[in-house]
């Protein structure tokens, strides 16, 4: 029996390619928990939001959070409801391009 392909939300498609415009910071967990990794180097480095960081936790496994201006957030809720965050206001030409690049069916 074939096996039905799943369909790709439209709404996490734009929110992704919205976040691939925000600045990306890759860090190693080391001993601490992804989250905890996360919060110090942001505190460290004093990086601004938005701001997406891609925590390696081991070989296999990266964490990517999303720091916006009202905290720390997985970047997976981020692409889904981007548009509750104010940071990451597209200007509405640049919005009509990315609608327009996002496939149809």
């Amino acid at each position: 029996m074939a096996r039905r392909r799943k369909r790709k939300s439209r709404r996490r498609l734009e929110g992704r390619r919205i976040l691939e415009l925000v600045p990306q910071f890759s860090i190693e967990c080391g001993e601490d928990k992804p989250v905890t990794a996360a919060r110090k180097f942001i505190h460290a480095e004093g990086i601004l939001p938005p701001a997406l960081l891609l925590v390696k936790r081991n070989e296999h496994t990266t964490d990517r959070y999303f720091w916006a201006e009202k905290g720390l957030f997985g970047a997976q809720y981020v692409e889904e409801n981007h548009f509750l965050f104010p940071s990451l206001r597209v200007p509405e030409d640049e919005a009509e391009k990315l609608l327009a690049t996002v496939p149809t069916r």
